[in-house]
């Protein structure tokens, strides 16, 4: 009993500290024996097509536009492909204004990816650049995704999604702590040796490497990606491109996308298995099963055990260490309660939004999980989440 506690403790630690500490560790240890080159003394602007899939944003589309707009890369290599299948708000009614800009539409919702498949049949450029109708790229981004394209190992590069937190009541304030430290293991997981996964917000990929993926997939955008590093070439990280999008207009909100992302993950864990098999590309399967599988498989779980099996043998043991440890979590979680209860009557307490998204994101978790194997509602016809 005391040896599966600590195993189960370690593994939650592990999870979402102890990776990092490691990655960090290793990190340090290749740059003494590897000299990277610096990344900032490269130019390199191969043609380009940046697609952004829409549906329903005559809100944003106005403002998605003038951004693209404005990006900076050179005119004669870029191309600029908005799709936006279904749309019914008149979307595609304002997309159509601007000449620059090759529109498709048709009637009829398919999904996302569907979308991008369609629209990758219009695309002849070296690099296809994806991104979300609802961010906004800094002007750089383009360039400083392409200049990764320079090393012929790189199959992918994906930016930085930041979180723009106004005055925001609620624990999804807590999105933007959560990306800040992600967006640091990315960085090392890259300088290791490759990212696992891109984030929709803004991703490349080679287009030559480009590869169609299953139309029910639910984590699309993630999906190509881990395609193309699982042909033996590297997903490149830039914080330097970035895409900013608003946080979700409440916990309600982020519930949907978070339970999503989470049956999204279980379907991903399934379909790239043979990562598992130490034989095969080992380093890139030690940090997808450290940086995501973990994540989105048993850690969930092993939380609620570890707590329940420490307040049991709190009761069998006058060890004062797992009294201390139950009485630690009692107090995380009570703490994540208190975030809740104040987030119902709209109470800002910034120091209760770490605990209150940890175990809200993780209650994510479990409901997506259940989603996916038992309720048959994981569609890539996804009911968007409200943004602020």
């Amino acid at each position: 009993m005391y040896i599966i506690f600590w195993i189960s403790l370690f593994i939650i630690f592990y999870t979402y500290v102890g990776y990092g500490i490691v990655l960090f560790i290793l990190v340090k240890l290749k740059r003494l024996f590897v000299k990277t080159s610096n990344i900032d003394d490269v130019h390199f602007t191969p043609s380009l097509t940046l697609v952004v899939a829409a549906y329903n944003e005559e809100k944003i589309i106005e403002e998605k536009i003038q951004n693209t707009l404005s990006l900076h890369y050179p005119q004669d290599k870029f191309k600029i492909i908005f799709i936006t299948d279904g749309s019914t708000d008149g979307t595609d009614d304002i997309i159509a204004r601007y000449p620059q800009i090759k529109l498709m539409h048709k009637d009829g919702r398919s999904g996302k990816i569907a979308a991008v498949h369609r629209a990758m049949s219009e695309v002849n450029s070296e690099i296809v650049v994806f991104t979300d109708a609802n961010t906004f790229l800094n002007k750089e981004a383009l360039l400083k995704l392409s200049r990764h394209y320079a090393n012929p190992k790189v199959g992918a590069v994906s930016g930085e999604k930041r979180v723009s937190i106004e005055e925001s009541s609620d624990a999804t304030a807590g999105e933007g702590f959560y990306w800040k430290y992600e967006s640091k293991l990315k960085k090392w997981d890259y300088e290791l040796y490759s990212v696992v996964g891109a984030a929709g917000e803004l991703f490349s990929v080679r287009t030559e490497l480009y590869v169609p993926v299953e139309t029910d997939t639910l984590l699309d955008d993630f999906m190509i990606s881990m395609k193309i590093a699982m042909k033996g070439y590297k997903i490149a990280y830039d914080p330097d491109a970035y895409a900013v999008e608003a946080s979700s207009e409440n916990l309600k909100e982020e519930y949907k996308r978070k339970v999503r992302i989470a049956a999204g993950g279980i379907q991903s864990t399934i379909r790239t298995s043979k990562l598992f098999n130490p034989f095969f590309m080992p380093l890139l399967g030690f940090q997808y099963i450290s940086h995501r599988v973990l994540r989105w498989t048993i850690t969930p779980f092993l939380m609620i055990f570890v707590f329940s099996l420490n307040l049991y043998i709190v009761t069998q043991t006058a060890n004062m260490l797992y009294h201390f440890i139950g009485m630690a979590q009692l107090a995380f979680y009570l703490l994540s309660f208190l975030g809740w209860l104040l987030e119902r009557r709209q109470v800002r307490v910034k120091i209760l939004f770490i605990p209150y998204y940890f175990c809200f994101m993780n209650y994510c978790m479990l409901a997506g999980m259940f989603r996916y194997f038992f309720t048959q509602k994981a569609t890539v016809l996804w009911d968007k989440a409200k943004r602020k």
